[in-house]
C-alpha cells in the first residue's frame, strides 16, 4: 500500500537516466490508504500556529532530485568513485552486510570489553525584556513626592500604629518590640531595594507587583502570586474599615446599636470596667461604610485620585499632636496611668509580659488567646506594608526608574524611623496596664483634644480602605487582561474603562471580612498573601541577578543577588514564625493556584527569568555532558525522523502520522528527544519565508501528535544535499541525533523514479560517514499506533555486530501497550553448522546478561531454502540487473570510452559479486518468510551500498530482502555500544 506519489509540476521537469524529460503527475491518495485518508481529518486547531494552507500554491513542494551516490569506506570515509576496489581475500557469504559475522567476534565479547568513563555532570548553579514604548500620556504626570513617596506613606501608616501599636509594646516589652520593628523593617527595606532594580529594568505596565513577578518568574508564578496579592488587598480593605468603624464606637459610644462588652481588670493598680465595642456593630456599621466605599469606588478614580492626598493632612497632623502630647504629658497634663518621659516607666516596660487575652485584645486570665513574639509579628507586619503603592502608579508617572526607587525607600526609612522612636517614647510615657488597657492611647495622649487622632484614625483608614478597593480591583483586571486564565475573562476591561465587576467582586470579598469583625483574626491572614508578594519580588531579583542576562540593566545599581535572597528568606521565616497553619494554608492556595494556570492557562511567552534559567542549565547541562563519547547507561536514541522523502502527503499533513507515533515508540515513557526534519527543494533566499510557514506547520503537527521534539526544515538545491547538510550540522555536542529514521521508498519502481535510489544510497552513506544509525520502516502505512494491540513475536534477525542497537530497539517496543503481549524471538545467521551451538549458547548468556528475555534460534547458512516465489523475484531482479548493465554498456561504446558510468559517477561491476548479493539477500528474504510470517513485526540488519555498485542495483539488492515481508524494519548500527551489561 502507498500513501502518494513524488510530486511535480507543469513546469519542472527531472531528466531521467537516458538524458530525456517526463513530467510526474500529482497523485491523489487511494481510496484504499487508510492512513492517508485518517490524516486528512486531522484539524490541529492550533492557535500558536498559522492554519495550513488550503492549496500548495503557497508552499514549495517537497521533491527527491537526482544527487551522485559517493562509495563509502569503513575506516576511511569516502572513496573516489574512479578507483577499481578488489574482492575481499576471506570470502564471506555475509560479505553484502559490510562487517564480521557475529561469530567472528567470538560471541559479542567486544561489545562491552572497553569500558568508556561517565562523563562528569558538575553542578554549577535571564530574561526580562525592555518594553521599548512607553506608557500613553493620559494626563498630569506625577512626581517623585506625590506619585511614591505620598502614597506609600498613606498606605504604610494606618491603623495598626494608631489602636495596636501601644498594646504592642505593652505587650512585648520596649526591647522586643524595636527587635520586631527592626525584624519587619528589614524585610520590607530589602523587599524595596529589588522593586527599585525590578521595577528600573524597563516600562512597566498595569498590575504593579504581578506584572513584574509575572515578567520575571513566568505567568503561572506571576498568576498564583498576583491572586494572591489581591486577595490580601481586598482583605485589607476589611481590616481598615474595621479600623474606622471601631474608632468612631469609641469616640461615640452613644452611636452602638447593642451593649458594649465589658471587662473587669482583676490585680491590677487601674480597677475600672474596660469597654470595647460590640461585635455585631462593628458588622453592622462595617457593612454600610463598606457599601458607601464601593459606591465612591464607582463614581471613577479621578475623583479618588482628586481626594487621596488630602486624607494624609490629618494624618500628619494627628501624629504631630501626639508628640507634642508625649512631650506635655506628666507635670502638665496628669492623666491616670501616664507617667510622662520616665526612665523608671522605660525601665518598667522593657521586658515582655506576654499573657492570656480575650478576643477584643483586653488581658484576661480566662481568655482563650495567649500571645508571643510570633503572634506579634502577624498582628504588626501590615503596618509596614504599603510599599508596592508607588509601582502601582506607575503610568501616572513621570519618571518611573527614578520616583520608584526614591520615593518607596525614603516611606520606609521614614516609616522605620518613625516606629523606632514611637516604640521608645510610648514605652517611657505609660504604664503597662495603661498599654494594654487603652486601646486608643494614642488619641488619650494626644494634644490638645483626642477628637484630633480620632478624626485622623477615621479618615486615614477610610483613605487607606478606598485605596484598596481602588487598586484590588485594578490588579485583578490587570491579570484578566492578560488572558491566562479563561475563567477570569468576566473581569475584562477594555483601556480606560473602570472594573465595575471587578469592583463587586472585591466588595463582596471585603463585606466577608467585616463580617469576622475581628481585627487580630484578619491581620495574620493579610499578612501570609503580602508575604508572598514580597517574597516573589525578591525571588524574582535574585533569579534575574544570578543570571544576569544582557537584558538586565536596572538604572538603580544598589541592588545584589544576595540581599535578594536575604530578603526572600526573612518572608519566608516570617510567616512561619507568625502561623505554620495560616502559612500552609497560604502556600497551599498559591500551589493551587499554580496548579490550575498551568493546567487550564493559556501559554504566553513574556521571557521570563525561568526560560533564562532553563537556557543557562541547558548550556551548563550540554557542557557537561562533553563532546565524548556517551556510557551506554547514558545513552537515549534521538531519532532524526526524515518526514516525507519519498511520495505526496496532503496539504495539511506534514509529516506521515506513522513516522511520528514510530517517535514516540523508540521513546521509554515518552522521555527523549526527537527532531522531524523535512527538506524543502529551492534557494534559500526565495524559500526562507515558505520554509518558517512549514516549520510551524510541522511544530503544530507535533504538538498534536503528542511527540516531545522539534521541527526544522531545511532549504536545498537538492534533498541528498539538504540531508547532508542536516546530517553534519544538526544538534550541539552529545544532543546531536543519534538515529537517522525515514520510510523505505517503495514506490520508486512503480513509478519509474530513477532519482529515488540514488537519493537513498546517498542518505545511507551520509549515515555511514557521519556515524548515525539508522532505521528504514518498510510498510509504514500498515504501522499500528497505540490503540491497535498487536500478537505474535518480534523476530530479530540480528547478522552483524551494531551496538546491541536492534536488541535495544525490541525492548522499547514491549514497552508500549501496542506489542506489550508479544515475544522476542532472535535468529542468528551462522556460517557453518558447527558454529551453531556456540553461537546459541553465547547469545543466551548475553541477554540474560543484559536482562533482556528472548528466545534465541540460530540458522545455518546450509539449511537455507529458496521458495518457488524467491526464484521468480531473483530471476526478476537479476534481468532488470542485466538490462542496466546493458544500458550502461551501450551508452559508454556511444560515447566512446571504456568506463561505465551510472548515477553521475564511475562504476566497476563484478558480475558475479551482484550475483552472490542477489542470492544472499534472496536467501534471507527466504528465512524470513519461512519463521516469521506470523511475526508483529520483524527487525533486520541493514546491508550498506556496496562500492562501485550503481543505487538501482542496491534497491534491486533491498527489494529483494523486503519482499512479501508486510512490516520491516531495516537497522543499521553505529561504532558505539547502545546496551551494557554491568550495573
Amino acid at each position: 500500500m502507498d500513501n502518494g506519489e513524488i510530486e511535480g509540476s507543469d513546469d519542472n521537469e527531472l531528466p531521467s537516466s537516458q538524458g530525456r524529460g517526463r513530467k510526474y503527475r500529482p497523485v491523489v491518495a487511494h481510496d484504499d490508504d487508510r492512513a492517508v485518508l485518517e490524516m486528512t481529518s486531522i484539524d490541529l486547531g492550533s492557535s500558536s500556529a498559522p492554519p495550513f494552507p488550503a492549496s500548495g500554491n503557497n508552499i514549495k513542494k517537497i521533491k527527491v532530485s537526482t544527487q551522485p551516490s559517493m562509495g563509502v569506506d569503513e575506516s576511511h570515509g569516502i572513496i573516489p568513485t574512479h578507483v577499481s576496489l578488489n574482492v575481499p581475500e576471506r570470502e564471506s557469504k555475509l560479505e553484502l552486510f559490510g562487517f564480521d559475522s557475529l561469530v567472528n567476534i567470538l560471541g559479542l565479547k567486544s561489545m562491552t570489553g572497553e569500558q568508556i568513563p561517565t562523563p562528569s555532570s558538575p553542578r554549577d548553579g535571564d530574561d526580562v525584556s525592555a518594553t521599548l514604548g512607553h506608557p500613553k500620556t493620559t494626563g498630569m504626570k506625577l512626581g517623585t513626592m506625590m506619585g511614591v513617596f505620598v502614597p506609600c506613606l498613606q498606605n504604610i501608616l494606618g491603623i495598626i500604629y494608631y489602636i495596636r501599636f501601644s498594646w504592642i509594646i505593652g505587650m512585648g516589652g520596649i526591647g522586643q518590640s524595636l527587635l520586631l520593628v527592626m525584624f519587619c523593617g528589614s524585610c520590607t527595606f530589602l523587599t524595596s531595594i529589588s522593586l527599585s532594580a525590578i521595577a528600573t529594568n524597563g516600562a512597566m505596565k498595569g498590575g504593579g507587583p504581578y506584572y513584574l513577578i509575572g515578567r520575571a518568574l513566568g505567568p503561572e508564578v506571576g498568576v498564583s502570586i498576583g491572586l494572591c496579592f489581591f486577595l490580601g488587598n481586598a482583605i485589607a480593605g476589611a481590616l481598615y474599615v474595621l479600623g474606622a468603624v471601631e474608632t468612631f464606637l469609641k469616640a461615640v459610644p452613644a452611636a452602638g446599636l447593642f451593649r458594649e462588652t465589658v471587662t473587669r481588670l482583676n490585680g491590677t493598680d487601674i480597677a475600672q470596667p474596660i469597654s470595647s465595642p460590640s461585635l455585631h456593630d462593628l458588622q453592622i456599621y462595617g457593612i454600610i461604610v463598606t457599601i458607601i466605599l464601593c459606591f465612591i469606588v464607582f463614581g471613577g478614580v479621578k475623583m479618588i485620585n482628586r481626594v487621596a492626598p488630602a486624607f494624609l493632612i490629618p494624618v500628619l497632623l494627628s501624629i504631630f499632636c501626639i508628640f507634642i502630647g508625649i512631650v506635655s504629658s506628666g507635670k502638665d497634663r496628669p492623666a491616670p496611668g501616664f507617667t510622662g518621659l520616665s526612665l523608671h516607666t522605660f525601665k518598667d516596660n522593657w521586658s515582655s509580659n506576654y499573657q492570656f487575652t480575650n478576643e477584643a485584645g483586653i488581658p484576661d486570665p480566662n481568655g482563650k488567646m495567649y500571645w508571643s513574639f510570633n503572634a506579634l509579628v502577624g498582628l504588626f507586619f501590615p503596618a509596614v506594608t504599603g510599599i508596592m503603592a508607588g509601582s502601582n502608579r506607575s503610568a501616572s508617572l513621570k519618571d518611573t526608574q527614578r520616583s520608584i526607587p526614591i520615593g518607596t525607600l525614603a516611606a520606609t526609612l521614614v516609616t522605620s524611623g518613625l516606629y523606632f522612636v514611637s516604640v521608645v517614647f510610648f514605652g517611657a510615657l505609660a504604664t503597662r496596664e495603661k498599654l494594654l488597657t487603652d486601646r486608643l492611647l494614642t488619641a488619650s495622649v494626644a494634644w490638645p483634644f483626642p477628637v484630633i487622632v480620632q478624626i485622623g484614625i477615621i479618615l486615614s483608614t477610610l483613605g487607606a480602605a478606598l485605596q484598596s478597593l481602588t487598586g484590588a480591583p485594578r490588579l485583578l483586571a490587570a491579570i484578566a487582561n492578560d488572558d491566562i486564565l479563561p475563567v477570569l475573562n468576566y473581569f475584562k476591561v477594555a483601556d480606560g474603562q473602570e472594573p465595575h465587576f471587578a469592583t463587586l467582586f472585591t466588595a463582596f470579598i471585603c463585606a466577608g471580612c467585616v463580617v469576622i469583625g475581628n481585627l487580630d483574626l484578619i491581620t495574620p491572614t493579610i499578612t501570609m498573601f503580602f508575604l508572598l508578594c514580597y517574597t516573589g519580588v525578591n525571588l524574582s531579583c535574585f533569579l534575574l541577578d544570578l543570571l544576569d542576562a544582557p537584558s538586565w540593566r536596572p538604572r538603580w545599581k544598589f541592588h545584589h543577588w544576595s540581599l535578594s535572597l536575604l530578603g526572600a528568606s526573612l518572608c519566608i521565616v516570617i510567616m512561619f514564625l507568625i502561623s505554620w497553619s495560616f502559612t500552609v494554608v497560604s502556600l497551599a492556595l498559591a500551589s493551587l493556584i499554580y496548579y490550575y494556570v498551568s493546567i487550564k492557562g493559556k501559554a504566553g511567552d513574556w521571557g521570563d527569568g525561568l526560560k533564562s534559567a532553563y537556557f543557562q542549565l541547558a548550556l551548563r547541562s550540554l557542557r557537561s555532558l562533553g563532546a565524548n563519547q556517551v556510557h551506554p547507561k547514558n545513552w537515549y536514541p534521538i531519532p532524526l525522523v526524515f518526514c516525507r522523502p519519498w511520495g505526496k502527503l496532503p496539504e495539511n499533513v506534514p509529516c506521515h502520522p506513522k513516522l511520528a507515533d514510530f517517535a514516540n515508540y523508540m521513546k521509554k515513557k515518552g522521555r527523549g528527544m526527537s527532531i522531524f526534519v523535512s527538506i524543502l527543494d529551492g534557494d534559500y533566499l526565495e524559500c526562507a519565508e515558505d520554509a518558517k510557514v512549514l516549520r510551524e506547520q510541522l511544530s503544530s503537527y507535533i504538538d498534536y501528535k503528542q511527540c516531545e521534539g522539534v521541527a526544522e526544515i531545511v532549504v536545498a538545491p537538492t534533498m541528498s544535499e539538504g540531508f547532508r547538510s542536516v546530517v553534519q550540522v544538526m544538534g550541539l555536542g552529545n544532543l546531536k541525533p543519534n538515529i537517522v529514521v525515514m520510510r523505505y521508498p517503495e514506490i520508486w519502481r512503480r513509478e519509474n523514479l530513477t532519482e529515488i535510489p540514488a537519493t537513498f544510497v546517498s542518505i545511507i552513506n551520509d549515515c555511514i560517514v557521519a556515524n548515525k544509525a539508522v532505521v528504514v520502516i518498510k510498510g509504514l502505512d500498515e504501522w499500528p499506533n497505540e490503540y491497535q494491540r498487536q500478537f505474535g513475536s518480534i523476530d530479530l534477525y540480528w547478522i552483524v555486530r551494531d551496538g546491541g542497537l536492534m536488541l535495544l530497539l525490541s525492548q522499547l517496543l514491549l514497552t508500549k501497550e501496542s506489542f506489550e503481549s508479544c515475544k522476542i524471538q532472535v535468529f542468528c545467521i551462522a556460517e557453518e553448522d558447527s558454529d551453531a551451538e556456540e553461537l546459541k549458547a553465547d547469545v543466551k548468556k548475553f541477554l540474560y546478561d543484559l536482562r533482556m528475555h528472548a528466545e534465541v534460534i540460530v540458522i545455518s547458512m546450509k539449511s537455507w531454502d529458496v521458495q518457488g516465489e524467491g526464484e521468480k523475484a531473483f530471476t526478476g531482479a537479476q534481468e532488470r540487473i542485466l538490462g542496466y548493465l546493458r544500458g550502461m554498456r551501450e551508452r559508454a561504446e556511444r560515447e566512446g570510452s571504456s568506463v561505465l558510468m551510472a548515477d553521475g559517477k564511475a562504476v566497476v561491476v563484478n558480475e558475479q559479486q551482484v550475483e552472490k548479493f542477489l542470492y544472499t539477500t534472496l536467501k534471507l528474504n527466504s528465512t524470513i518468510l519461512r519463521y516469521s510470517r506470523m511475526a508483529a513485526v520483524v527487525l533486520v540488519s541493514l546491508p550498506p551500498p556496496p562500492r562501485n555498485h550503481p543505487a538501482a542495483f542496491y534497491m534491486e539488492y533491498m527489494d529483494l530482502l523486503v519482499e512479501n515481508v508486510p512490516r520491516l524494519l531495516i537497522v543499521r548500527g553505529y561504532q558505539r555500544d547502545v546496551v551494557t551489561l554491568f550495573t
